[in-house]
C-alpha cells in the first residue's frame, strides 16, 4: 500500500507542477520499479512492457483514424452533412439544435474524433443557432456534449485502446456502443425541443423536396464512412484495422478527387498533425503499459479491492464503482491517460466475475465522453473555449441536464446491459 501510495503521490505533484502527462506515468512507474527491485538493474524488462504496449497490430488502426479525421475536417465532407440533416428535420421545433445534435452524430461516426467534431460541427452552426434565437451556453453545451457521442459511434480511439488492454475484441466494442451512442441522441433531441418550446425559439423555413433531394446527394459520400466501418469489419472484408486504413483511401478519394477541397499541401499539414497526435497517444499508451506491468507484478490491484471492500462485490457494485472511477478520473485527467491506469486495475476483479468486457468498455467509454465534458478539465471543454473564443464560465454554465442525460444512460446501461449487448446476437 505504502508502494501504491508513493507512485500516485509523485504522479499527482508532478501533475501540479504542470508535467506533460507522460511524465508522471514514467516517473510514478520508475519509482514502482526500484520499490520492488532496489535497483534499476533489471531496468530492460520494463523497456520491454513499453515496446509490448504499443506492439499490438490493432494500434494501427489509431493513426489511420486520426489522419481520415484530420482530412475530412479540413475539407467538405462536415457541410455537405449539416445541409442534408438541416433539409430533413431544421423546420421542426427546435429542430435547428436537433440537426447539431444529429450531424455531430454523424461526422462523430465519419471522423471518431470528439474535438474534430467540436470544430467542423460547431463552427458552421453555432452562429446559426445563436441568430434563430438560441442561448450560447445552450448552444455551447449541445455542440461540445452532442460531439461526445463520437466515442460510442464507430470508430472510437477510447475503444481501440481499452481492447488493446483488456483484450477484448474491438470489433464487438464498436458494434455495442450504437445503441447507447443513437440513445444520447435521442436525449438530447427530445432536451432540445423542450428548450426550444420553452423559450419559444422560432423555426425556419421547410426545405423543398427538391432541395431534400440535392442535399441527399451531396451527403451521399461522406455517409460511405460509417458503412466501410460497420459493413466492412461485420461482413468479413476487412478487419478494424484494415477498416481504418480504407477510411484514409476513402478520405483521400472523397476531398481530393470527388470534392477538389484539398491541395497536396493540405494533406501534407495533415499527414503532420496526425503524426504529432499519434506520437503523444503511443507515448502514453507505451508509458501506461509499463505502468500497469509494475501495478500488476505488486499486486495492487488485489490491494485495492481489498482495502475498498470490493472482494466480494457483486456485478452490478463493480459496475458502479468501476463507473464512479471513471467518472472521476476523467474531470481531472485526459480519459486516454485514465484508461491506461485504472483498466488493469479492475481487470482482475472483472475477470473473477466473469463480467462481459464489452459491457465494462462500454460504460467506461460513456464515463470517458462525460469526463469530457465535465469541469474543472473536460478536454472538450477547452476545445470549445479556444475554438468558439468564449469564456470558460459560459461553457460550463449550461452542461448540468446533459451531463444528467449522459449519467442516466449510464444508469440503464449497468441495469439493463441489453441495451447495448442486443446487436451481438444478431452477429
Amino acid at each position: 500500500m505504502e508502494m501504491m501510495s508513493l507512485m500516485f503521490v509523485a504522479m499527482i505533484v508532478l501533475l501540479l507542477l504542470g508535467f506533460p502527462m507522460k511524465i508522471p506515468l514514467l516517473v510514478g512507474s520508475l519509482i514502482g520499479f526500484f520499490l520492488m527491485f532496489g535497483s534499476f538493474e533489471y531496468a530492460p524488462f520494463m523497456i520491454q512492457q513499453m515496446l509490448a504496449g504499443v506492439k499490438p497490430a490493432s494500434l494501427i488502426a489509431i493513426p489511420m483514424f486520426i489522419l481520415a479525421a484530420d482530412i475530412m475536417t479540413r475539407g467538405h465532407s462536415a457541410n455537405r452533412l449539416i445541409d442534408m440533416v438541416m433539409a430533413y428535420i431544421g423546420h421542426y421545433k427546435g429542430g435547428l439544435a436537433v440537426s447539431t445534435a444529429t450531424a455531430c452524430t454523424l461526422f462523430g461516426a465519419v471522423s471518431g474524433s470528439t474535438q474534430a467534431t467540436v470544430v467542423a460541427i460547431g463552427s458552421p452552426l453555432r452562429p446559426k443557432l445563436l441568430e434563430n434565437g438560441y442561448h450560447d451556453s445552450f448552444v455551447l453545451s449541445l455542440i461540445i456534449n452532442a460531439s461526445g457521442i463520437a466515442l460510442l459511434i464507430p470508430p472510437s480511439i477510447g475503444m481501440i485502446i481499452y481492447g488493446g488492454i483488456s483484450h477484448t475484441s474491438i470489433s464487438d466494442l464498436f458494434i455495442a456502443g450504437i445503441v447507447p451512442g443513437l440513445l444520447l441522441l435521442v436525449l438530447f433531441s427530445m432536451y432540445s425541443v423542450y428548450y426550444a418550446k420553452k423559450h419559444n425559439i422560432p423555426t425556419i423555413e421547410k426545405a423543398s423536396h427538391q432541395r431534400k433531394w440535392v442535399m441527399t446527394k451531396q451527403a451521399i459520400w461522406p455517409l460511405g464512412f460509417p458503412l466501410i466501418i460497420i459493413i466492412g469489419i461485420y461482413g468479413g472484408i476487412f478487419s478494424p484495422t484494415e477498416a481504418a486504413s480504407t477510411c484514409v483511401l476513402y478520405a483521400l478519394i472523397l476531398e481530393v478527387w470527388v470534392f477538389k477541397s484539398l491541395s497536396m499541401n493540405d494533406i501534407i499539414d495533415s499527414a503532420k498533425s496526425s503524426g504529432l497526435i499519434t506520437a503523444v497517444v503511443f507515448i502514453l499508451v507505451a508509458a501506461g503499459a509499463a505502468f500497469s506491468w509494475i501495478i500488476s507484478y505488486a499486486q495492487i490491484p488485489q490491494t485495492v479491492m481489498s482495502s475498498l471492500g470490493l472482494v466480494d462485490a457483486s456485478k452490478i457494485e463493480l459496475l458502479t464503482v468501476i463507473s464512479i472511477a471513471f467518472f472521476v478520473g476523467c474531470m481531472f485527467v485526459d480519459s486516454i491517460v485514465v484508461i491506461l491506469i485504472l483498466v488493469p486495475i479492475f481487470l482482475p476483479e472483472i475477470d473473477r466475475l466473469e463480467l462481459d468486457k464489452v459491457l465494462v468498455g462500454i460504460l467506461i467509454t460513456l464515463q470517458v465522453a462525460i469526463g469530457a465534458v465535465t469541469p474543472p478539465f473536460g478536454c472538450n471543454i477547452f476545445t470549445a473555449v479556444a475554438v468558439f473564443r468564449r469564456p470558460y464560465i459560459d461553457v460550463v454554465k449550461g452542461l448540468f441536464p446533459f451531463i444528467l442525460l449522459l449519467l442516466l444512460v449510464v444508469l440503464l446501461v449497468i441495469l439493463f446491459p441489453k441495451i447495448a449487448l442486443f446487436p451481438l446476437d444478431f452477429l
